[in-house]
């Protein structure tokens, strides 16, 4: 297995983030995350690539089920158990920009679930899960936030987070 492909990110206030990347052939692919869980995956015209060839979007249980396919990590799966039987729970997978006012600063420290009634119930760093972080985990640049919580809780949680 090579190395993972170069995702360009770039934030399109009031909508979401949308992660580009070329892949092995050639091809640009882009993902539209949206802030209400949505995901559009857009692939674009190999001869413009400024032209968008085809579009697809995804429900964010669309969204889980196709990440399961492409073989997401443990972490999916984990809280894919947890939040089978409760409705409203909604889940943010929120990246960590190097100017995040979130960077150096322990779950503890951000008091993010007092704050925004919202959970910080994973990390992914490097590729690597750890569920259940503790108040003590410190957040670093790279990180990927695993967010449980309301809509407008996960919503008030992007905005301390996000990149201001």
């Amino acid at each position: 297995m090579g190395p993972m492909a170069t995702v360009r990110e770039t934030n399109l206030p009031g909508i979401g983030v949308k992660h580009d990347f070329t892949t092995d052939d050639g091809r640009e692919v882009g993902v539209l995350v949206h802030r209400d869980g949505r995901r559009d995956i857009v692939v674009y015209d190999a001869e413009d690539p400024d032209t968008c060839s085809a579009q697809i979007s995804f429900s964010a249980p669309d969204t889980r089920t196709l990440s399961e396919l492409l073989g997401a990590s443990r972490v999916t799966e984990a809280i894919g158990a947890v939040t089978q039987e409760i409705e409203g729970l909604n889940i943010e997978w929120l990246p960590i920009e190097p100017d995040s006012p979130a960077v150096g600063v322990t779950i503890g420290e951000g008091a993010y679930r007092t704050k925004t009634g919202a959970s910080i119930v994973a990390v992914v760093r490097a590729d690597a899960p750890h569920p259940a972080p503790d108040p003590d985990f410190r957040i670093e640049n790279g990180d990927v936030v695993v967010a449980a919580g309301t809509a407008d809780g996960l919503a008030a949680l992007t905005d301390l987070i996000a990149v201001s």
